[in-house]
């Protein structure tokens, strides 16, 4: 299986975590990957950029030739497509966000087959590890008040 794992750190106090029992936990992690969902879902979409902010090559003029003008990157027509297929998998203390479909990965690192560019678009950008430790931060004071 190929994919990305992107590990994020919050600081928090552990006194304050210390606090939470696992259900309260479990639930804010839930929250943490549907807000990854939401975040990913968008960069398809919209942004279209890597979570670094760089902007995803453009299509060749070939393969250009071929979309309609419904089409555009990464997004096609077709059920379920690439933003159709992201989901959120929760279990316990680690949230998974990610896509069934084989040609995810093809995007997310490109390959030398059929001359597909890398289009990174798993992954977190500053602004979303921001609204995550917002989210988090958040949670926990709600709980703890």
């Amino acid at each position: 299986m190929v994919g990305v794992v992107v590990n994020s750190d919050v600081s928090l106090p552990v006194q304050a975590l210390s606090r939470l029992d696992e259900e309260a936990l479990a639930l804010i992690v839930h929250e943490i990957g549907a807000l990854i969902e939401d975040q990913t879902r968008l960069r398809l979409a919209e942004q279209k950029t890597t979570p670094d902010g760089r902007a995803w090559p453009a299509w060749s003029r070939a393969y250009a030739r071929t979309r309609k003008p419904r089409h555009s990157l990464l997004i096609g027509e077709g059920n379920p497509g690439l933003l159709e297929s992201v989901q959120n998998y929760t279990t316990g203390l680690s949230a998974v966000v990610g896509t069934n479909l084989v040609y995810g990965a093809v995007h997310q690192f490109g390959s030398e087959h059929g001359a597909v560019p890398e289009r990174a678009w798993l992954g977190l950008s500053a602004d979303n590890r921001a609204d995550i430790e917002a989210l988090l931060a958040g949670r926990i004071e709600e709980l703890l008040a």
